[in-house]
């Protein structure tokens, strides 16, 4: 008989929703660790699931920058639409259908950003105080190192805090679907919970322009203010320079518009089994 997949094409398609937000995502670096998914299931609220690839479950702690965020029709404010932020999250599904992410924080260097996220998307964000930083250029490396640092400020838990220095060698590309890349850094759907209802959010922009990445420097207490214990291994790493990013509406689960049709495979027949 063959074998069922959770479709990861479908969610990457635009939404039909109406569009609440613009933004611009930038200088992305994705760390990841393999954990066991039994691990993770009792931080996840009822009703998700936590998507696992060949078996396994990943955390992952991806520093980046955003610019130019802003509502539809209005244009971006200086001192208001740019930030920098970092998220410590998991991989989740709903019922065997819309894989996305399960954010157990997010750090983001703008008081009213953090507010705003907390209310509207009940989403665990803290102010933090974030830096990053390009390297001044080097003609013998191809790209320049890029330094990325914060310190949680508030609400608990602390201390949390992160100083990564990080290279993207190789050439950019489209993660392939399929592939624990694609698995890890083409997700276009947020969870969170708020008064023990689940909600679904969702955002779409071009495939990340993917490169390896090397990591010189990693020093972070993110994970562990979490609850999660990181495993003792050199973290995978990705780096994409950015995408522009619409953001549409979260809604309750039940009353979220039909999108992936529940587990049905969308994907090559040899693609590795994911569940």
């Amino acid at each position: 008989m063959p074998r069922t997949e959770i479709d990861r094409i479908d969610p990457t398609r635009r939404p039909r929703d109406r569009q609440v937000l613009w933004m611009k995502w930038r200088d992305l670096l994705f760390l990841h660790w393999p954990v066991p998914a039994e691990s993770l299931q009792p931080m996840i609220p009822p009703g998700l699931e936590v998507d696992t690839f060949q078996g396994s479950a990943y955390v992952g702690l991806v520093p980046f920058t955003m610019k130019g965020v802003r509502p539809v029709g209005l244009p971006p404010v200086r001192g208001l639409s740019n930030f920098h932020e970092t998220n410590v999250r998991t991989y989740v599904h709903h019922q065997g259908r819309d894989p996305g992410v399960w954010f157990f924080s997010l750090d983001a260097a703008h008081r009213l950003a953090v507010a705003l996220a907390r209310r509207t998307y009940h989403l665990p964000y803290h102010f933090a105080r974030m830096f990053l930083e390009h390297d001044p250029p080097n003609a013998a490396e191809p790209s320049t190192p890029i330094l990325y640092s914060g310190v949680r400020v508030s609400p608990n838990p602390r201390p949390a805090s992160y100083l990564i220095r990080a290279l993207a060698n190789g050439t950019p590309h489209p993660a392939t679907p399929g592939t624990l890349e694609h698995f890890l850094i083409e997700r276009y759907i947020l969870y969170a919970q708020a008064r023990d209802h689940l909600y679904l959010g969702r955002v779409h922009h071009q495939p990340y322009p993917v490169q390896a990445a090397e990591v010189a420097t990693l020093d972070e207490t993110l994970l562990a203010a979490a609850g999660i214990h990181r495993p003792n291994l050199p973290p995978i790493a990705h780096f994409a320079q950015g995408v522009d990013v619409r953001i549409y509406p979260i809604r309750k689960v039940d009353e979220s518009s039909p999108s992936t049709p529940p587990v049905t495979s969308h994907l090559p027949p040899r693609q590795p089994h994911q569940s």
